[in-house]
């Protein structure tokens, strides 16, 4: 006859193959994300506190993205670079050279870099000089690049009032135009946003440019990836969007994200998949959508190559990819005149970006 030791002994072997099997299925997964610490998600609510109070006490603050006659009241209209990195801004001399003749009066640069990953002891090269902000570290597929997004948007806010439109770009981006047909675009021509025709020579209205699609493949898992009622009752499924992280907001929609706690709550929550999650492209189309899908144009005027994506990745341009045909064909697009920008570049593709960039990229 078998003897009790034996017959424990023989049903703990056997039971812990099914443990092993039915325990996920129980046991709620472990989150994969970095979360947000305690002591910088103080330091972000203080920042943010102090933008909103700052363009609420503010009755000059300028606001194209309601009806805006531009004149000689309103002179000095600016564009907001906000440059997120986690490396050398690796294109930064052909920024510089972007930047040589813009009238210094029309723009502004902000960089977040990761103190973790960049040089900060080496002097940034003009015009970057001087323009790191606070930074904290981030992570992909996390919520801190939200935080980090969200900084620069306060810092921009708070440092100058005729910032009035906030571009966001990262350390790959390159611009595909000059500085004077950036701003032309966006301030000045009725024709530009082919999806909000303007009067013939009068430019009304100004819209964010922001990715939003609704129907983008995977978008259920996007959506759990958090736990299946993770998001609810803020974000009900119906009402996720995902797009592009890189965008062009309005002063009044860069407020608007400064703004939120109730989005960022249920965004800020750590994923337990990371191949599904990526809050960065999902926060920022979710919030405009359900608050203002009318005041955005539901594109970028970022170009990205999706093409043979691998990780999560999009497609790398490389030096023997560079030429003036495909500085033409990044620019085509099907909801405005043009794209304004375009990633992702090796670091090595600068030598011959700059080889063109007088006579082809700034060349309108």
């Amino acid at each position: 006859m078998l003897s009790t030791p034996f017959i424990l002994t023989f049903s703990l072997l056997l039971s812990l193959p099914i443990l092993f099997f039915v325990a996920p299925r129980i046991l709620p997964p472990r989150p994969q994300s970095v979360p947000i610490s305690p002591s910088d998600e103080l330091d972000d609510v203080t920042l943010f506190n102090r933008a909103v109070a700052h363009s609420n006490s503010n009755p000059h603050n300028h606001n194209p993205s309601k009806v805006f006659h531009l004149s000689s009241k309103n002179p000095s209209l600016k564009i907001a670079f906000l440059f997120l990195t986690n490396s050398d801004l690796h294109f930064a001399p052909l920024w510089a050279l972007f930047f040589h003749d813009a009238p210094s009066h029309l723009f502004n640069i902000y960089v977040h870099a990761d103190p973790s990953s960049v040089n900060l002891t080496r002097p940034l090269p003009a015009p970057f000089a001087r323009k790191l902000i606070p930074s904290k570290r981030t992570f992909r597929a996390s919520p801190t690049l939200i935080s980090a997004t969200r900084r620069l948007l306060a810092t921009a806010l708070l440092d100058d009032p005729a910032n009035a439109y906030f571009a966001l770009l990262s350390q790959h981006c390159v611009p595909l135009h000059s500085f004077a047909y950036v701003y032309r675009s966006l301030f000045l021509s009725p024709t530009f946003d082919s999806s909000d025709p303007q009067p013939p020579g009068l430019r009304l209205t100004y819209k964010s440019f922001v990715e939003i699609l609704s129907h983008a493949p995977r978008l259920w898992k996007r959506y759990v990836a958090r736990g299946r009622y993770a998001m609810m009752p803020e974000v009900p499924f119906d009402q996720f969007r995902v797009g592009s992280q890189f965008f062009t907001l309005t002063r009044r929609h860069a407020l608007l994200v400064v703004k939120d706690r109730a989005l960022w709550r249920k965004f800020k929550i750590p994923c337990y998949r990371d191949d599904e999650c990526y809050p960065e492209e999902h926060y920022f189309p979710t919030l405009l959508s359900m608050q203002d899908p009318d005041g955005c144009t539901k594109y970028t005027l970022t170009r990205v190559n999706w093409t043979g994506t691998v990780n999560g990745h999009p497609y790398t341009y490389r030096p023997p990819e560079v030429s003036p045909e495909l500085i033409l064909r990044l620019r085509q697009s099907n909801h405005s005149e043009s794209y304004l920008f375009a990633r992702k570049f090796t670091p090595d593709c600068l030598e011959p970006l700059m080889r063109i960039a007088k006579s082809v990229i700034f060349k309108d």
